[in-house]
């Protein structure tokens, strides 16, 4: 019998975002800024949790998210706050991961569901299906193929791991396994962290970019994407689509390293958190500053001005509860 093959065609399009997309990687490991940033890598690892959990109806803010890691009470369901706890966790030991071994999927798996699935680490032994209100609109196979599909999925990544490029290898893998539905729950984010553990073994510093921030941004051509491809019986569309998301993300990224972190404006980006609302008072202390006005001056109204800062009461600027968020 031949190997499995999962059915793909690799177009001119899809040629030009992988160009596009190393490219893009190529300035940004030349730079290497983002290594000496931890802020941002901190930053870019929870929106890809807070995203990732999004998608799936996790309810918890930002900030709550930032809260829930930095062990701070939150007020919220349990079972969310949960949710946060072992994302974290299993992005935190991503660097750990053998994207190409089964049992790391499965050991992966049981961190990100922990207390959450009777299952959690194994695969499903029921019928799935996805479910749009109370309309099936796809049933996944039948659980007693789940190992086997699996295996064959991950024989089919080892066999060409050396000669397909790890973008279209990593979209093809994301897609099949959400066609194959392994899991009893947990498939979407478990899709996605695989797919980042794949692009880190080509290149570490995919461990800090937020893919899944990109993906929740347009949701709903995810899911179209998706549905496409179940009906054509391929997942060229879907290939397309994640490199699209990939090469968008990277101008976000080169945003973030280009800056120039010996302006005032870049100071003060450096010290906010992405989502965390700040007082003048707030960021002056962080910034170890005490000249109101002369903070006002050099740092917050340039920042509001290039509109990388808002502020949460636009209409009252002077108002006595103004918060500032970074954008």
């Amino acid at each position: 019998m031949d190997a499995y093959k999962p059915p793909f065609t690799i177009t001119n399009k899809i040629l030009s975002l992988v160009s596009s997309i190393s490219e893009k990687l190529g300035r940004i490991v030349t730079i290497n800024e983002l290594e000496s940033k931890p802020h941002l890598r901190k930053n870019n690892k929870i929106k890809s949790i807070h995203s990732s959990l999004k998608i799936e109806a996790n309810s918890l803010t930002l900030n709550q998210v930032y809260d829930v890691i930095d062990g701070k009470a939150v007020l919220g369901e349990q079972k969310e706050i949960q949710e946060v706890k072992n994302a974290y966790e299993a992005y935190e030991h991503i660097g750990e991961i053998n994207p190409f071994n089964i049992q790391d999927l499965k050991k992966f798996h049981g961190i990100m569901t922990k207390y959450l699935v009777k299952e959690s680490g194994r695969f499903r032994s029921g019928e799935e299906g996805v479910f749009s209100g109370d309309k099936c609109i796809f049933m996944a196979p039948p659980a007693q193929f789940v190992p086997q599909l699996m295996d064959d999925l991950f024989g089919w990544m080892n066999d060409v791991k050396g000669e397909l490029h790890p973008l279209i290898l990593s979209s093809v893998f994301h897609y099949e396994f959400v066609f194959i539905h392994p899991f009893s729950d947990g498939n979407g984010r478990m899709a996605r962290l695989w797919q980042t553990a794949i692009l880190k073994e080509w290149k570490p510093i995919f461990e800090f970019i937020p893919i899944e921030s990109q993906i929740e941004k347009f949701q709903e051509g995810y899911y179209d994407a998706i549905s496409k491809c179940h009906k054509t019986g391929e997942s060229t569309i879907f290939i397309t689509f994640m490199l699209e998301q990939i090469d968008q993300i990277l101008d976000e990224i080169m945003k973030q390293v280009n800056q120039d972190d010996n302006q005032p404006v870049y100071k003060l980006l450096s010290v906010m958190e992405c989502g965390i609302s700040y007082s003048t008072q707030m960021l002056m202390k962080k910034m170890g500053l005490k000249s109101r006005e002369g903070f006002r001056r050099n740092y917050l109204r340039p920042a509001i001005e290039l509109k990388l800062i808002k502020m949460t009461i636009p209409d009252k600027p002077n108002s006595k509860n103004q918060r500032y968020i970074k954008v």
